[in-house]
């Protein structure tokens, strides 16, 4: 982590991208079997390995090096948990769900491969996350606690259970503390994950895994947050995708219910919260800190 205090976090951020870009690459290469549809596949490849911010990943893989682990030990968690994020914006953005045309600056995946296709390569996604989760860690013992972590997350008590409150919520007024839910579900536990599963890869102890959890949690609802603000004050060229959805929603937000001003003052506080989380951790822990600051100032 030494060198990574001598590079500002965007050089990071891209480098890490592309390393993992080649892990997911490898991913798609290691399907094998009788049937493996090329079409299929190239959906699976289109929202996989478009241009993005690798945020969930990168965090694994830092998580993972700040409790003293080496890079090649994230790698699997890595690539799943990025194959859960992916099936999730491809079945976000289907017309049931929040029917989005545009997806990181270009058509989303059902608008170029049709509905069907596109909810069939979100499946494929999502089975083969656990696939190189469980084949990664095997051999180590830990497949079982970190299939179940990204599980949990993933599922009716975390991403997914989320998605459906926030749907829900467009039929009914809800207070900040059910906007809170609503992220700590749909945001704040992917993210969460992302950061216990590069504990468990590390083999974390148990103080440190606490650390990570509340850093994540907090890290993830501060994400949620800047995310609900760039929809009211981003630019969509810059955003990669249309702006001003939640408000024509009718979707209830922090900066619906309580402003814009107070909701950049709740991230600010969220992010003083995950870092001090990590303190602990000490210097391996600095490009996790930084990472914290970056979630709120990002313009994308």
């Amino acid at each position: 982590m030494a060198e990574a205090l001598d590079r500002s976090l965007a050089e990071l951020l891209a480098a890490e991208g592309e390393a993992i870009a080649r892990d997911l690459e490898l991913a798609l290469e290691s399907i094998s079997g009788v049937v493996r549809p090329d079409r299929l596949l190239e959906a699976m490849q289109y929202s996989l390995l478009s241009d993005g911010k690798r945020l969930r990943p990168a965090l694994v893989v830092w998580c993972c090096e700040a409790c003293g682990a080496a890079r090649n030990q994230a790698v699997g968690a890595a690539v799943a948990i990025e194959c859960v994020h992916a099936f999730s914006l491809i079945h976000d953005d289907l017309p049931a769900l929040d029917d989005d045309d545009t997806r990181r600056g270009r058509p989303t995946n059902h608008v170029v491969f049709g509905e069907a296709t596109a909810i069939l390569a979100g499946d494929a996604l999502l089975a083969l996350a656990f696939e190189v989760l469980a084949k990664s860690y095997a051999a180590s013992g830990k497949a079982g606690l970190m299939v179940a972590e990204l599980a949990n997350a993933t599922g009716a008590a975390g991403m997914i259970g989320g998605e459906w409150l926030d749907l829900d919520a467009e039929t009914r007024s809800l207070e900040a503390d059910d906007v809170e839910r609503v992220h700590l579900g749909k945001t704040a536990r992917l993210i969460q994950s992302a950061c216990r599963l590069g504990g468990l890869a590390a083999g974390a102890d148990k103080s440190r895994m606490a650390a990570l959890s509340g850093y994540g949690k907090a890290l993830g609802l501060a994400f949620q947050i800047a995310d609900d603000l760039l929809d009211v004050t981003g630019d969509p060229a810059s955003v990669g995708k249309r702006t001003g959805k939640d408000a024509a929603r009718g979707k209830a937000t922090y900066p619906s219910l309580v402003g814009i001003d107070a909701s950049r003052a709740k991230a600010a506080l969220l992010v003083d919260g995950a870092i001090r989380h990590i303190e602990t951790l000490g210097n391996n822990a600095e490009t996790l800190k930084r990472l914290a600051a970056y979630v709120i100032d990002r313009s994308n």
